[in-house]
């Protein structure tokens, strides 16, 4: 850590941009934990622009490979339908919420999978290999907890991102502070 100061204070003698960060990150996390429904929202609008922008960009470098007769058929297909995927999730909020609950259990599924693979090829390897497949297997009850309830599930998202943001503000928050004390100290 006391690498990381001086360099963070050499580059940025603006501690308040820190302090700003750390603000609205416990501002965002207890936002979630007050009025989860806006964070629902706001997380099913970025995602519904994300997959807009993502086609759009799949689109346009399918057509740059069709004048270059590259193969593009795959790619367009992907992009309309992240377009389509993005332009009903701005419209029909609910069935976006529902989609990323589902793409979170999903991904939390194949992580825990990977993870108990991994926990078995490492055993020869290393001791303690039990903590990754503890960890895989919490991942994947996680994941089918949440296809068996998505409604709880969008909520244990949104508290856990709740989470994330509180304690990323105050840990920025406190690094601003460090830093400008650091910068007071080195004037």
């Amino acid at each position: 850590m006391t690498m990381v100061l001086p360099q963070i204070a050499r580059r940025s003698s603006n501690w308040w941009a820190l302090a700003l960060r750390g603000v609205a990150g416990i501002l965002l996390g207890l936002l979630a934990f007050r009025m989860p429904e806006i964070t629902i929202t706001a997380l099913v609008t970025v995602f519904g622009l994300y997959a807009i922008i993502d086609g759009i960009f799949a689109i346009v470098a399918a057509l740059r490979g069709l004048r270059e007769l590259d193969r593009w058929g795959w790619m367009i297909v992907e992009g309309v339908v992240s377009v389509l995927a993005g332009l009903t999730a701005l419209a029909m909020p609910l069935l976006g919420a529902l989609v990323l609950t589902w793409i979170v259990a999903l991904w939390a599924l194949v992580t825990g999978a990977f993870e108990i693979g991994a926990a078995f090829r490492l055993r020869k390897m290393i001791e303690g290999e039990w903590l990754l497949m503890l960890v895989g297997f919490l991942s994947m009850a996680l994941g089918f907890f949440i296809i068996a309830r998505p409604g709880v599930g969008l909520t244990v998202i949104v508290t856990w991102i709740g989470a994330y943001a509180l304690v990323a503000g105050v840990v920025t928050l406190v690094l601003a502070f460090r830093v400008r004390k650091w910068a007071n100290e080195h004037a």
